[in-house]
């Protein structure tokens, strides 16, 4: 966040530079308002860049074994171009690489969730799936495990056929 704050910063500057040397190369003919808005305008860009390349950078850095499960975008009227084109402000991601199924209850599924949003931290979650049924239960407090595997107090919440998290977790 930081880092972006001062990307913007030096973008402000930049525009503003060049428009200062525009200034100087036509013999100081433009307005002097036009400076400040190539800078608002240069920090305004660079913002809505780092809006819409977050995603992708945040992807890139996730490490083996964990999948992105479902994405969410965002359309705002405060940010018109929005309507257009949205941007990704949050996604869940599944890790593949540790979940696992009881010998005995093979159609049942144990994973970690994690949830990335644009300003919030990262927050992770087992959630326990019902391949055959359908539904999935968070694990967060309150489910007991039985010795040969099944699971009692768990709160499951019935989940469509082509809900995506679900899909990733019981693949293969």
């Amino acid at each position: 966040m930081f880092v972006e704050l001062i990307a913007t910063i030096v973008a402000g500057i930049a525009c503003a530079g060049l428009v200062m040397l525009l200034n100087i190369s036509t013999g100081r003919r433009l307005p002097k308002w036009m400076m400040p808005v190539a800078a608002g305008l240069g920090m305004i860009g660079m913002t809505i860049s780092n809006e819409y390349t977050w995603y992708a950078r945040t992807t890139e850095r996730l490490p083996e074994g964990l999948e992105v499960a479902m994405t969410v975008d965002e359309q705002g009227w405060l940010r018109p171009w929005t309507q257009l084109w949205p941007y990704t402000k949050r996604f869940v991601a599944l890790d593949v690489a540790t979940a696992r199924a009881h010998q005995d209850l093979p159609d049942q599924k144990l994973a970690d969730l994690y949830f990335f949003g644009r300003w919030s931290p990262v927050n992770q979650a087992p959630m326990l799936f019902d391949c055959a049924g359908g539904r999935a239960a968070l694990l967060i407090d309150g489910a007991d495990f039985a010795a040969d595997g099944s699971v009692s107090n768990a709160d499951w919440q019935a989940m469509g056929a082509d809900d995506p998290i679900l899909a990733l977790a019981c693949k293969g």
